[in-house]
C-alpha cells in the first residue's frame, strides 16, 4: 500500500468546549485500561524518533478560487484568477447554467454518468499518448472533473427543500455535528444558506471552512481547499484567535502538507481550547508526518488523557505500527471498532486493520477487513482500493484490475493510478502497456491540480516518478520533501530516487534510515535490498530481498518480480 497519511483519518466535527470529564462507555471501554493506563499496550518507556526538524514553512494564505459562500455579505473578494480558473477556460466541456449561473450541480450526471467518470472515458478515447499534449489535456479533463461539482457547491440549493433544511438548528445555525452524522454535501449547503443570512457568524465560517477540507478529503478534489481557507480566513477575522477556525486552518494546512504550519496553527488552538479534538488530532498527525514518532506518541497520550475515541485511537496505533508494535497497533485498532458506532467511524477502523494486514502479508484476513468495511460504506474508496490490492496478491489479477478501474474512474489519485498502470504492465495484454502509460500520466495531471489548490505534492511526485516518470524530477521533488520534513516515507522516496539516478552510495543511509524505526514495510525493504546489491553489499541486499517477499510477496506486482529476480540472482552468485 501507498503510505497511509494521518491526515486522512476521520474526525468528530463537534468542538465545543467539552467537559473534560465527560467521555462516553464506548471510549471508557477502550482507552482505560485496569491500571488506568490510557492507550492499550502503551509501556513506560521512551521511544526513540529521529527528532528532526525542518525549518519553518510558510502558511497557506490567500488563496485564489471561488468565494466560500457567493453572496453572503462581508465575504472576500474572489481576487485574480488562479490556476484552475485558468484550466477550466481551456477546456469548454465544463458544465454551466446552473441555478446561480456556477455550472452543474454536485455529484451531476453527465448522461447518466458521475463528471469524474466521464471525464475519465474522454481521457481514455483521447487516444493512449502520454507525450506532453496528452499530458495538457489530462490536466484539463481532471480540472474539468474536479472542479465543476466544487463550483456549484459554492451557491445556494435552490429547489432542495429539506435536504439541508434538517441540518439547521431551531437558531438559524447548523446544528453541532450535523457535519459528522449527514451528507457532507447538503450540511455544506446548510451552512452557506445559514451564512448568507449571518454573515458574521465566525463558528459557521470555522465549520464551513473545515468542512471544505474534508470534502476536499474524501473526494480527491484540491480545488475545495482555496475555499476553506477563505472561509477560515473570515472566521479569524471575525473573531481573532478562535480554536475552531485555528483548528481548521491546522486541518488544512496538513491536508496540503504543509505539517509544520499544521503544527503551529493546532498549538495556537490547543491554547485557546485544549480539549479541542481536531487540533489534538492534527497535532498528532504533523508530528508523525514530521518525522517525530516520540513525539506524536506523547501527543497521542495526551489527546487520549482529553478527548478519548477512534480519532486518537487509530492514530495511536498508526504511531505504533511505524515504530513496529504491529501487535499493539492490531490491539488498539480492534478495540477501536468495537466502540465505533457510525458507518464512516466503522469503514475507517476496519480499513485501517486491513492495510494493518496487508502490510504483513496477511491477505485473508484483509480481505475480511475490507470487507466489514464496505459493508458500513460500499463506496468507501481506501477499502475498495485495498481490496483491490489485496485481490491482487492473492492472484485474483481480473477482480483487482477491475477494482482499481472503478476506484480511479471516481477518484483519480496517485495510489491507485500508479496500482492500476502496474496491473495493466504486469498482465501484458494488447494494449496494457499504454493503457499503464495512461495512468502514469494521468498522476502528473493529479499533480498539477494539487499544486494549482496549494498542496505540496512533492511525495506523490517523487514516488511515482521515480519508477514511472520523469527520474531527474523525482530526485528533485524527493529532495524538496526531505528538506521539509524526516518521515520514514520520505527517507524512502529520497534513497530510491537516488538509486534510480545511480546514486546509490549516496541512497543507501537514507535506505537504512527508512528502515530504522522497525516499521515492517516491505516496499521498504525491496528498496534496500536493491540498493545494497548496487553498491556491493550482498550478503545484506539477500537479507533484505527475503525479509522483503517473506513479509508481503504480493506488495507490488512489479517490484516483488524484480525481487524475486535479484534475490534469485544473488543466490546463484553465493
Amino acid at each position: 500500500m501507498p503510505p497511509r497519511t494521518t491526515d486522512s483519518a476521520p474526525e468528530r466535527r463537534d468542538d465545543d468546549h467539552p467537559n473534560p470529564d465527560q467521555e462516553t462507555a464506548a471510549e471508557s471501554s477502550v482507552g482505560r485500561g485496569p491500571e488506568g493506563a490510557s492507550i492499550p499496550g502503551e509501556g513506560a518507556a521512551a521511544e526513540t524518533g529521529d527528532g528532526a526538524r525542518p525549518g519553518p514553512a510558510d502558511g497557506a494564505e490567500g488563496g485564489h478560487g471561488a468565494d466560500p459562500v457567493p453572496g453572503a455579505v462581508g465575504t472576500p473578494g474572489a481576487g485574480a484568477p488562479g490556476a484552475h480558473d485558468r484550466l477550466r477556460a481551456e477546456s469548454k466541456s465544463a458544465a454551466e447554467g446552473g441555478p446561480d449561473g456556477h455550472g452543474s450541480p454536485p455529484c451531476g450526471t453527465e448522461g447518466g454518468v458521475e463528471p469524474r467518470v466521464a471525464a475519465m472515458r474522454r481521457a481514455a478515447d483521447g487516444g493512449r499518448r502520454w507525450r506532453a499534449a496528452h499530458l495538457a489535456g489530462c490536466a484539463a479533463l481532471l480540472a474539468v472533473a474536479l472542479t465543476g461539482g466544487a463550483i456549484a457547491l459554492g451557491g445556494v440549493r435552490d429547489g432542495r427543500a429539506g435536504a439541508g433544511a434538517e441540518a439547521v438548528s431551531a437558531a438559524g445555525a447548523p446544528a453541532a455535528g450535523v457535519l459528522a452524522r449527514g451528507d457532507l454535501d447538503s450540511g455544506i449547503g446548510a451552512l452557506q444558506k445559514h451564512l448568507r443570512a449571518q454573515p458574521r457568524d465566525f463558528g459557521s465560517w470555522a465549520t464551513l471552512g473545515t468542512a471544505y477540507v474534508e470534502q476536499a478529503r474524501t473526494k480527491g478534489d484540491p480545488s475545495r481547499y482555496p475555499q476553506a481557507e477563505r472561509a477560515l480566513k473570515r472566521s479569524l477575522e471575525l473573531d481573532p484567535g478562535n480554536d475552531q477556525a485555528l483548528a481548521g486552518r491546522a486541518a488544512l494546512a496538513a491536508a496540503r502538507h504543509d505539517f509544520t504550519g499544521a503544527l503551529r496553527d493546532a498549538d495556537r488552538a490547543l491554547k485557546q481550547n485544549p480539549y479541542n479534538e481536531r487540533a489534538l488530532c492534527t497535532r498528532i498527525d504533523a508530528l508523525v508526518e514530521l518525522g517525530r514518532y516520540e513525539d506524536a506518541a506523547e501527543a497521542a497520550r495526551t489527546a487520549d488523557d482529553r478527548r478519548p475515541g477512534v480519532p486518537v485511537f487509530t492514530r495511536y496505533a498508526y504511531v505504533k505500527e511505524l515504530r513496529g508494535d504491529v501487535g499493539t497497533a492490531r490491539d488498539v485498532l480492534e478495540r477501536a471498532l468495537e466502540a465505533a458506532d457510525s458507518p464512516g467511524d466503522i469503514a475507517y477502523v476496519a480499513t485501517a486493520l486491513g492495510q494493518l494486514a496487508w502490510n504483513q502479508g496477511e491477505y485473508r484476513t484483509a480481505l475480511g477487513h475490507y470487507a466489514r468495511a464496505l459493508a458500513a460504506d460500499e463506496d468507501y474508496l481506501p477499502a475498495l482500493e485495498g481490496r483491490a490490492r489485496a485481490q491482487a496478491a492473492t492472484g485474483d489479477r481480473a477482480a483487482a484490475v477491475e477494482g482499481l478501474e472503478r476506484v480511479v474512474a471516481r477518484f483519480p489519485l496517485p495510489g491507485p493510478l500508479v496500482a492500476l498502470g502496474e496491473l495493466y504492465e504486469d498482465r501484458g495484454a494488447d494494449g496494457d502497456r499504454a493503457k499503464a502509460g495512461d495512468q502514469y500520466a494521468l498522476v502528473d495531471a493529479w499533480t498539477s491540480l494539487a499544486r494549482a489548490g496549494g498542496v505540496n505534492a512533492d511525495l506523490d511526485s517523487a514516488m511515482a516518478a521515480a519508477d514511472h516518470g520523469d527520474k531527474k524530477e523525482a530526485l528533485r521533488a524527493a529532495r524538496a520533501e526531505w528538506n521539509r520534513r524526516h518521515s520514514v516515507h520520505t527517507a524512502d522516496a529520497l534513497a530510491w530516487a537516488l538509486h534510480v539516478n545511480g546514486r546509490d552510495e549516496e541512497a543507501l543511509p537514507y535506505a537504512r534510515r527508512a528502515t530504522a524505526t522497525g516499521y515492517r514495510n516491505a516496499g521498504f525493504l525491496y528498496h534496500r535490498g536493491v540498493i545494497e546489491r548496487a553498491t556491493g553489499n550482498d550478503g545484506e541486499a539477500r537479507d533484505h530481498l527475503k525479509a522483503a517477499l517473506d513479509l508481503n510477496p504480493g506488495f507490488s506486482p512489479l517490484g516483488a518480480r524484480e525481487a524475486r529476480t535479484a534475490l534469485k540472482d544473488l543466490e546463484g552468485t553465493r
